[in-house]
């Protein structure tokens, strides 16, 4: 059974992927079997570095609570692009790991229908991630949306190909 789950979310990653490769928004579809965005995350299999970093932080009970929310995850191979003595340094530095996760954090359900109409959004650390669509993509600071609305019971995940760091 676990094994049909992962295997249906990954298919649903892919089609994201695909369809927001020109920014039409997929229809978000109902997380499987009611998962949670941390266990979404978990499922996918492409965010061990992200969910390995919000349990130390101490953070996964307020990404599974029933407050909706909007991740932007980076992945696996986005962590990879990071200097591994900034990792280090954020994870024995709890209060930096926090604030960089929370940067990665908005309050409420935010689809990619509604991320495109955005110049900007406050994330949970209290700055705000300047937002951009151009050449028919989005992007966040630096970042790029691969992935646009991977539904999860309590908000959604749009998965981005780098870190997010805010300003110190």
């Amino acid at each position: 059974m676990q094994k049909a789950i992962v295997t249906i979310l990954a298919g649903a990653v892919l089609a994201g992927t695909i369809a927001s490769t020109t920014l039409a928004a997929p229809k978000p579809a109902a997380a499987p079997g009611g998962k949670n965005i941390v266990t979404t995350a978990v499922a996918a299999g492409q965010f061990t570095t992200l969910v390995s970093l919000v349990k130390k932080a101490g953070l996964a009970g307020a990404l599974t609570g029933k407050g909706k929310l909007t991740v932007f995850a980076p992945t696996d191979a986005a962590f990879a692009k990071v200097p591994k003595a900034t990792l280090a340094a954020l994870a024995k530095d709890k209060k930096k790991l926090r604030a960089v996760l929370l940067y990665h954090v908005v309050k409420g359900k935010v689809t990619s229908a509604q991320v495109v109409k955005l110049t900007s959004a406050k994330t949970l650390e209290g700055a705000a991630v300047t937002i951009r669509v151009k050449g028919g993509k989005v992007y966040l600071d630096r970042a790029r949306v691969t992935t646009a609305d991977v539904a999860a019971s309590n908000g959604v995940i749009h998965v981005i190909d780098r870190v997010l760091i805010p300003a110190s």
